[in-house]
């Protein structure tokens, strides 16, 4: 009689990463969108660390981690670009808990769910963006492009799947 050992869903699909990778890849990933629109201007559509955010929140699918990978990686962000500190924080936490609460529920490795995750996750945060500014922070002059903010949610979704793919090379179960 064979042995079966039943485990839940998110006990089988849990990842962690090297240190290297969970420490380097957000890193350089900031450090690019701090630096990469000073030396190629229309680069600044492109959200890379949310892209970072996204993927180690449902990589480990652990809500409380998702929003602190997020709120650490957005905060950084904003030191880095000159943003006032905590816009993106707040915005990524947000992402990151989402996230890390969707990677439990549904299979996140799937093509299709990636694209559909990244591009909707852009444009929520692009909506916690506009809240935060508007309502937070007073800014009611701030009116959002929305046919800008679909095409920034393509364009980070284009980006990003090819560094999914990249990145699922260093997963390491738990």
């Amino acid at each position: 009689m064979p042995d079966h050992s039943y485990t839940s869903r998110r006990e089988l699909e849990e990842y962690r990463f090297s240190p290297v990778i969970s420490i380097g890849v957000p890193l350089l990933l900031i450090v690019l969108q701090g630096f990469l629109p000073k030396i190629l201007p229309r680069t600044i559509i492109l959200d890379l660390p949310l892209i970072a955010v996204i993927f180690f929140a449902v990589a480990r699918r652990n809500p409380i981690s998702g929003a602190l990978t997020g709120a650490a990686i957005g905060l950084l962000e904003d030191a880095l670009t000159g943003q006032p500190i905590g816009i993106n924080g707040m915005a990524k936490a947000v992402i990151g808990y989402i996230g890390s609460s969707i990677g439990v529920q549904v299979d996140v490795e799937n093509l299709i769910t990636r694209v559909l995750m990244i591009f909707g996750f852009s444009l929520l945060q692009s909506a916690l963006i506009f809240v935060i500014h508007r309502e937070l922070m007073g800014n009611h002059e701030l009116h959002p492009l929305w046919l800008h903010e679909l095409l920034r949610a393509a364009l980070n979704t284009a980006v990003a799947v090819p560094i999914f793919l990249f990145l699922d090379r260093f997963k390491q179960r738990e």
